[in-house]
């Protein structure tokens, strides 16, 4: 009696010594640093964040590409994975039941002997400890896990294809200016030319003149391969093989002349802990990571399991509905792990220590997503203004441009003149227009990085 009760007490002291898994926890700051708003605002709009920008042609593409990419089509799918697997993994901590059947004829010498039976059976591994709430919160973590993933890479398409649009806008815009540069220099040209045969400008100002158009017009096919690689790259985005559709055709190639002031209430540093798809995604791991720890620990403590059968036993098939053919068994088996080299230690150990990984790894995604935050705050602002300053540069520069042929014509300025100003006029329209699509991406980070809803 006594050896049983010191093996009771060993049990119960198994049973206390579980794995001592810290809390998650993270640094989380009170404001951000470079929010202009008030730190009590929170990120809430009417609609989706991409119709801020107030573009149906973005609208249409974004929501085309949410119902039709082959990559939501399959995180969708690994929802449905998840959720069936919890279905089958709680089955595994129910009775399961059978049906066993067996005819069996043998002979020695002239004796015959018949075996009939017809047995249905019940076995049940009862759980213990805990085991099957532990599983059962590891199969949800997972579905946790899945369900953010999906979103996750829902908001990450619509940000991919905002970024592309802006991109092919101004890729359209830069092929516009390339264009008109052309066409103005192309006239520059024949006024040098027709100087030049009057001797009113030397040979070398005719080849400067045909170098500035050659160089625009060697733009033209590079802004043209560019459109087109982002517009192929778009329509592979959205799950298409058209890539020349009226979507593409209506857009608004003067929206990139204007660039947003969209206001964002960015709300607390501490949102993010139930916004950022990858933060929540990296808490179902540590949760799924928790459960593993504590099955790895049930695994050292006993089992008991029940198997149970009756039916019909008979050796001739006419006795098989007499109540004398009724024949049941019952075994209850009771079973500690003793001693297997260490493997059940290390593997429990080798559990808490994946879960140690999982709650780094917690505290870093929460780390990147408040950089990422700070870092779209930082470039929206000094984007902004740089912005502002290159589009009075730009008038400034065409203004010297004009100045510049007019002197020329004149003969009351050097030639140098007219290049310089034609070149720094390109350089800024170019820039600008960079600038400005920028300044689009920018608040897409923002509102990627802010975990913005899809």
């Amino acid at each position: 009696m006594k050896r049983y009760i010191v093996y009771s007490l060993l049990m119960l002291l198994l049973c206390s010594c579980n794995p001592r898994l810290m809390a998650p926890t993270v640094d989380i700051p009170e404001s951000y640093l470079y929010q202009d708003l008030p730190q009590t605002d929170t990120l809430k709009f009417k609609n989706q964040w991409w119709e801020e920008f107030a573009d149906t042609t973005l609208n249409r593409l974004i929501t085309t590409a949410l119902a039709s990419n082959n990559d939501l089509k399959t995180a969708a799918s690994k929802v449905l994975q998840a959720q069936q697997s919890l279905r089958t993994l709680r089955s595994q901590y129910l009775p399961s039941f059978g049906l066993g059947r067996e005819v069996a004829v043998s002979a020695s010498g002239s004796t015959v002997t018949q075996y009939y039976a017809f047995e249905p059976t019940v076995s049940w591994e009862i759980p213990l400890f805990g085991s099957l709430r532990s599983a059962t919160v590891e199969a949800g973590a997972e579905i946790e896990y899945a369900q953010w993933q999906h979103r996750g890479m829902r908001l990450s398409v619509a940000a991919q294809v905002a970024t592309l649009y802006y991109t092919l806008l101004q890729y359209r815009r830069d092929l516009q200016v390339a264009i008109e540069s052309s066409r103005l220099r192309a006239e520059t040209a024949l006024l040098t030319d027709s100087l030049f045969s009057r001797g009113l400008a030397t040979g070398m100002h005719r080849q400067q003149a045909l170098s500035l158009l050659y160089t625009a017009q060697s733009d033209i096919p590079r802004y043209e391969r560019q459109v087109r690689q982002t517009m192929a790259d778009l329509a592979t985005l959205i799950g298409t093989n058209d890539i020349d559709t009226a979507a593409y055709r209506t857009l608004d190639i003067n929206a990139v002349n204007n660039y947003p002031t969209i206001t964002i209430p960015v709300g607390l540093p501490s949102d993010l802990l139930s916004r950022r798809s990858d933060i929540a995604s990296a808490y179902a791991l540590l949760v799924k990571a928790a459960a593993q720890a504590k099955q790895a620990r049930v695994a050292r403590l006993p089992t008991l399991s029940l198997t149970a059968e009756a039916g019909l036993v008979s050796d001739e098939v006419k006795d098989f509905l007499k109540s004398k053919s009724i024949s049941w068994s019952a075994l209850l088996d009771f079973a500690q792990p003793l001693y297997r080299f260490g493997a059940l230690k290390a593997n429990e150990k080798s559990a808490i220590e994946q879960y140690n990984q999982a709650l780094y790894n917690y505290r870093q995604s929460f780390v990147t997503a408040l950089m990422e935050v700070e870092s779209s705050l930082v470039e929206i602002a000094t984007v902004r203004t740089q912005t502002e300053r290159y589009k009075e540069l730009i008038v400034s520069n065409r203004k010297i441009a004009e100045l510049s042929i007019a002197l020329y014509r004149n003969g009351l300025s050097s030639y140098l003149d007219v290049i310089d100003a034609s070149r720094t006029l390109y350089d800024s329209q170019m820039q600008y227009s960079n600038l400005v699509a920028s300044m689009y991406i920018a608040y897409i980070k923002l509102f990627k990085a802010l975990g913005g809803e899809v």
